[in-house]
């Protein structure tokens, strides 16, 4: 699909222009769903979750034949202030991992027969320190809006995005604390394995990016231009291409909710089409989700990144859409109903 937008406010018009789910489909998919042989209510979130895709597939039967997902990587110069465990190349030494199908994403996706693509953003050019000034230039920013958009396949039927980028749960705490208020250490996290005294580093990090920025940072997608990543912004933009096609969307964990939640921010109801696939062992992750009013899938303590929550919900999703659309009917079963 082509790139509808080159600049940051030819794409925030694209959100405010963003299609809505079919409501035809959705009324079919109630009330097939209320004559399914089962009791009311039965297969509990899963009926709602069956119903929300089909809305969005414009389809009462839908069922997941195409699952994409896709992880953008990137590098961030605001690791040279000491905020990561681990030294930037591991980002690029991660992403050949990728590639030749040695990572945890790769063996979920492989499980729930989703095809993986891996997109890496001028690795060798990190962002600029967003301490010091802003993350990427206007044109930078919009260039990596438009990368996410291109990646979406249009034939996808459901989308997960992953990421990779050393630094980036700092940025990600970051736009947290300008998107829904509080300091560094409300939102600070041990990423990949900070120590207390590592955490408190990031909190300071995370304070001096906020008062650098000051009130440019009211405005969401400013706020991603300042202290986001490439990888985020690709991420935002593929959620919002997946939404202008139709496809519903999986979120992964606290980096890529927090670039979902710019959307939200910038255009209440841009993430209808999104779905929480997991809740994160990262802590800010369900202050996060608490502010979106989103309520994960899945809790099972990972903290891994790379899309491999949202990964591992996607066979949730199929069998939501496979009792839905696969049971019989009371009529067609010949089962008595209640009475």
């Amino acid at each position: 699909m082509q790139v509808p937008f080159q600049t940051i406010e030819e794409f925030r018009a694209c959100l405010a222009d963003a299609p809505g789910p079919d409501a035809d489909a959705i009324a079919a998919a109630e009330a097939r769903n209320a004559q399914l042989t089962k009791p009311a209510g039965a297969l509990g979130r899963l009926e709602a979750l069956a119903i929300w895709y089909c809305g969005w597939r414009a389809d009462p039967r839908a069922r997941i034949e195409r699952p994409q997902a896709v992880v953008f990587a990137g590098n961030h110069g605001v690791v040279a202030q000491g905020v990561s465990a681990y030294p930037a190349e591991v980002t690029s030494q991660m992403v050949a991992n990728f590639q030749v199908g040695g990572a945890a994403i790769n063996q979920l996706c492989d499980a729930a027969g989703a095809r993986l693509t891996v997109h890496a953003l001028q690795l060798d050019n990190p962002t600029d320190d967003f301490t010091q000034a802003p993350a990427m230039s206007e044109a930078e920013f919009a260039a990596a809006l438009a990368l996410g958009w291109e990646a979406v396949d249009p034939g996808a039927d459901l989308l997960v995005c992953g990421e990779m980028g050393i630094g980036n749960t700092t940025s990600a705490a970051a736009l947290s604390a300008a998107l829904f208020g509080g300091t560094g250490a409300d939102w600070a996290g041990r990423g990949t394995g900070l120590d207390d005294d590592g955490v408190a580093l990031k909190a300071r990090v995370i304070d001096a990016g906020l008062a650098l920025h000051g009130e440019a940072l009211a405005d969401p997608l400013e706020a991603l231009r300042r202290l986001g990543g490439r990888e985020l912004a690709a991420i935002a933009g593929a959620i919002a291409a997946a939404r202008a096609q139709h496809i519903p969307v999986i979120l992964d964990g606290f980096i890529g909710t927090a670039a979902a939640a710019v959307l939200e921010t910038a255009a209440p109801g841009a993430l209808a089409h999104c779905v929480a696939g997991h809740r994160s062992a990262e802590a800010a992750h369900g202050k996060l989700l608490d502010a979106l009013q989103m309520e994960p899938i899945l809790d099972l303590g990972l903290r891994l990144g790379e899309g491999s929550g949202a990964a591992l919900a996607i066979n949730i999703l199929k069998s939501a859409l496979a009792c839905h659309s696969g049971m019989a009917t009371f009529a067609e079963a010949a089962v008595s109903g209640k009475s």
